[in-house]
């Protein structure tokens, strides 16, 4: 039985961060039913990760009678999320003021990229948007050079997600004590501009230039915390930061100890020509003899895998860091909990696999089940896929 064992929360369908805090929360046993608006096939379904471990029920929110079934299930819920624009809930009649009226110690998540409020508030944008706006993408990239996008990863997942969960069950718990819930408005703006509260801190120490890229010591700049291609095309990852782990670096890599030692770490002005020596250094032998030679030691040496390699490294395998489900590895659950562990209960479901299972245990009978059918307020599968 997962930690969130009991839970019951409420996912309207979306894309990116919200459905993978839906995801999170199942996999530390919450039961999760996603709202979605079809049973009608959709490529991207067929492999969204996602998905695992939620059950699904079809509803037309647009109607009467889909919004009553979705407010019978609100009063049995603990916990709603959601990632559409400010006031679409409002609209349909089922914001959070609605849906606190009939379940009073409901937590109502709210995911969006700008905010509830704000200038910006009503317009569109993605990952990318938000990140510039908070000073992240500029800082990612090589000097002189255009940003680098870190995929989608900082804005939606970090900014986004983390944020979400984190609110949710920190209001969850405050339930406990006030006997109320409440709104968390997550903004991935927000939560990008926390994620940089470390570049900030530095700079204002004086250790970090704000204005510009590859200048600092975790953009690339110092040559004892970047990556550099080996013989054979590939890539090592180096993060010694600390001079006694440098040193070991520089021991095992057969580097001039009189050039690379603690007092060239200080001194910025030689990192160029220090990194084009260390560079030389590493096409001497290919990615994987680096590792055998660095890797498993505190010289904070590590091969840059792809994402297929991934799950082949001995650490991760060792770990069971990723699974087989639906025909294909996905991460394991994470973090990892010693009493009551996360679990993958099953895999995807297909849409509207739950619709006819839920109903009936919000009080439906199978004639009002029928009804809402025939009227396609709620559609129904009986393909209930799991791995």
């Amino acid at each position: 039985m997962g930690v969130l064992s009991g839970y019951r929360v409420i996912e309207l369908v979306g894309m990116g961060p919200c459905p993978m805090a839906g995801m999170l929360f199942a996999d530390m046993g919450a039961e999760v039913i996603c709202i979605d608006r079809s049973v009608k096939p959709d490529p991207m379904y067929s492999k969204d990760m996602s998905r695992r471990g939620k059950k699904s029920v079809v509803l037309d929110l647009k109607s009467e009678s889909g919004r009553e079934a979705f407010m019978k299930l609100v009063a049995s819920a603990d916990v709603v999320i959601e990632g559409f624009r400010p006031g679409v809930m409002e609209k349909l009649g089922i914001g959070p003021d609605e849906c606190q009226q009939v379940n009073p110690k409901l937590v109502y998540g709210r995911m969006t990229g700008w905010g509830q409020d704000g200038p910006l508030a009503y317009n569109a944008g993605h990952d990318i948007n938000y990140i510039a706006l908070t000073g992240a993408l500029h800082a990612i990239g090589r000097k002189g050079e255009r940003p680098v996008v870190p995929l989608n990863l900082v804005g939606d997942f970090g900014g986004g997600t983390m944020f979400l969960v984190m609110g949710v069950l920190a209001a969850l718990l405050e339930s406990k004590t006030s006997g109320k819930g409440q709104v968390v408005d997550t903004a991935m703006v927000d939560g990008v501009a926390n994620l940089m509260w470390m570049c900030h801190s530095f700079s204002a120490a004086g250790l970090w230039d704000l204005s510009q890229r590859e200048n600092n010591l975790l953009d690339g700049a110092a040559y004892f915390y970047d990556t550099y291609e080996t013989k054979d095309g590939k890539y090592i990852a180096l993060g010694a930061i600390e001079p006694h782990f440098f040193a070991l670096f520089a021991e095992r890599a057969g580097l001039d100890p009189s050039r690379f030692n603690t007092a060239a770490q200080a001194d910025r002005s030689q990192w160029p020509a220090l990194k084009a020596e260390l560079a030389e250094c590493f096409r001497q032998k290919t990615r994987d003899e680096w590792s055998v030679l660095l890797e498993n030691s505190d010289a904070c040496v590590s091969p840059v895998l792809s994402a297929d390699e991934a799950p082949q490294h001995p650490h991760n395998a060792g770990r069971d860091s990723y699974l087989p489900i639906d025909g294909y590895l996905q991460p394991a659950p994470a973090p990892r909990f010693s009493r009551t562990p996360s679990a993958v209960l099953h895999g995807r479901r297909q849409q509207g696999a739950d619709t006819r299972a839920v109903l009936m245990g919000l009080g439906y009978s199978e004639a009002e089940l029928q009804s809402l059918q025939e009227q396609g307020v709620a559609e129904t599968s009986t393909a209930a896929e799991s791995v």
